[in-house]
């Protein structure tokens, strides 16, 4: 089987990548197409704009096509950065420069409650032949943190608390992280529905 992972997001595909380690499966990324096109995430929800890139690769490349889209929701911010979780600093901002804005305007909330957050992540399958195949959703709640701490992870995680740790998502092992992440609950699901129990 192979399926294209409609993502430029290195971290991302390296995640799904050892998830499905132990599956018989051909991952292709962009790499492997010359002009894998962008697609405007301009969507209203995570699950729509998993959607629109699922379908779009899918088209593109002809294959089975998986997108997610996932992001962080802040209490204290009315679940911001929400669906722009990857542009919140702006178009072209770094993982970086995203958390610096983010603990910037947290930097005078001290309490843990009021630094509480979300991961969330939609995953869609799509067939170019079928459209939707299977759709899931995962969530991980947890606390912000005041400095980054660790390097195992992308985007926010090393300023993530997950629910029973001391440590950010970044100070946490692969296998850690996809028991209790958002998008490794999103692919157990998945896991499952491609035939096999996890």
């Amino acid at each position: 089987m192979e399926i294209v992972i409609a993502s430029k997001n290195e971290g991302k595909i390296k995640e799904i990548k050892t998830f499905f380690k132990n599956l018989d499966i051909k991952w292709l990324t962009f790499k492997d197409f010359k002009g894998f096109p962008y697609i405007e995430e301009n969507g209203s929800s995570f699950i729509e704009n998993a959607k629109l890139k699922a379908e779009k690769i899918a088209e593109y490349t002809n294959k089975l096509a998986l997108a997610d889209d996932s992001g962080l929701a802040v209490d204290y911010l009315k679940d911001s950065p929400g669906i722009k979780s990857s542009r919140y600093a702006g178009m072209d901002a770094t993982d970086k420069d995203n958390r610096t804005k983010l603990l910037k305007e947290l930097k005078c909330v001290d309490s843990i409650e009021e630094r509480r957050a979300k991961f969330i992540c939609s995953m869609v399958l799509w067939d170019p032949r079928k459209g939707s195949v299977f759709e899931t959703s995962g969530v991980c709640e947890g606390f912000i943190g005041k400095v980054e701490k660790g390097s195992n992870g992308f985007g926010y995680d090393c300023i993530f608390i997950p629910p029973g740790y001391k440590k950010t998502m970044a100070q946490l092992t692969q296998e850690e992280k996809n028991r209790i992440s958002h998008r490794g609950k999103a692919l157990k699901a998945l896991y499952k529905f491609l035939g096999s129990d996890i």
